[in-house]
């Protein structure tokens, strides 16, 4: 994989039962690793076309298929955001003396104070829902408004919900070893708490109201309802989760990529090499080895 000032590096090893490329089956793009074989290799090559004509179809097949590339991109995801945690950066800062309650101060109404299914086909989750589709979504949820500063969801909360920015942004920051770091601002348009819901797990992040800001919020079991389902919508939001996931490893790699080139500036030769076997992270399999 190439590495910031032009060298390059060996990021995993992959054996049997690994996969790679998964990402090209949810948005077409540039390849940013090169895969060399080191000894005979026997496998599957999937097409992209061929993939999409499958999940548009509805039943099992189709919706095992999609899931099964969404838990490989979370898994991609949760390593590197684990590996990222155990390396100190100079961003980090102080966590605050004491966050206020959970959804605090915000409201929640029957609908938003402008039209917001127009709106919809404008935000990113719902740019390739057909109206009807949205509405099935949009169905489910409910609209909350919350001021600058109101805390969404805390670590170790239960992730009863599914949030989608429709206005305003929301600042996402991780505990690290005592102190909070800054992964992501969102803005209209982008989910959190996805993952939580999917997988069954906790928050393992604070969710702050950046400014005042304007939510769907979607309850949990609507939320697998309809990613687990048949349905067009099903397939649309499963598809739309894929692409949140490709948006956060690319956030993270850059992130990770501009700590390495800092740590290069400043002579720090090792804590550049850490920053960049932590972006590696999201190639690892579970059995994979950095080589030496």
């Amino acid at each position: 994989m190439p590495a910031p000032g032009g060298d390059c590096f060996v990021v995993a090893s992959l054996a049997a039962g690994d996969i790679f490329g998964e990402m090209a089956l949810v948005e077409s793009g540039t390849c940013t690793a090169t895969v060399e074989a080191t000894a005979h290799v026997d496998g599957w090559f999937l097409a992209q076309e061929d993939f999409r004509a499958v999940v548009v179809q509805r039943g099992a097949a189709a919706r095992e298929l999609q899931h099964a590339v969404t838990l490989v991109l979370a898994g991609r995801l949760r390593a590197v955001n684990e590996r990222l945690a155990t390396l100190a950066s100079p961003e980090d800062r102080p966590t605050r003396a004491a966050a206020p309650v959970p959804m605090a101060g915000v409201a929640r109404l029957r609908r938003a104070p402008f039209d917001l299914p127009a709106f919809l086909p404008r935000l990113a989750f719902f740019d390739r829902f057909p109206a009807a589709e949205a509405d099935e979504v949009l169905a489910c949820a409910t609209v909350l408004e919350a001021p600058r500063g109101a805390l969404l969801h805390a670590p170790g909360g239960e992730a009863d919900a599914v949030l989608v920015v429709a206005r305003g942004a929301v600042e996402v920051l991780r505990p690290v070893d005592g102190h909070e770091r800054r992964v992501a601002v969102l803005g209209p348009g982008k989910p959190l708490g996805q993952l939580g819901v999917l997988l069954g797990q906790p928050h393992g992040s604070w969710a702050f109201a950046r400014e005042g800001s304007t939510l769907l919020e979607i309850p949990a079991g609507a939320f697998r309802e309809l990613y687990f389902g048949d349905s067009p919508a099903g397939s649309r939001l499963r598809s739309a989760v894929q692409r949140s996931l490709l948006e956060s490893l690319g956030r993270t790699n850059r992130a990770l990529t501009r700590l390495a080139s800092h740590a290069r500036l400043a002579d720090k030769g090792r804590d550049a090499a850490q920053f960049e076997a932590a972006g590696a992270a999201q190639l690892w399999s579970e059995r994979g080895e950095a080589a030496a």
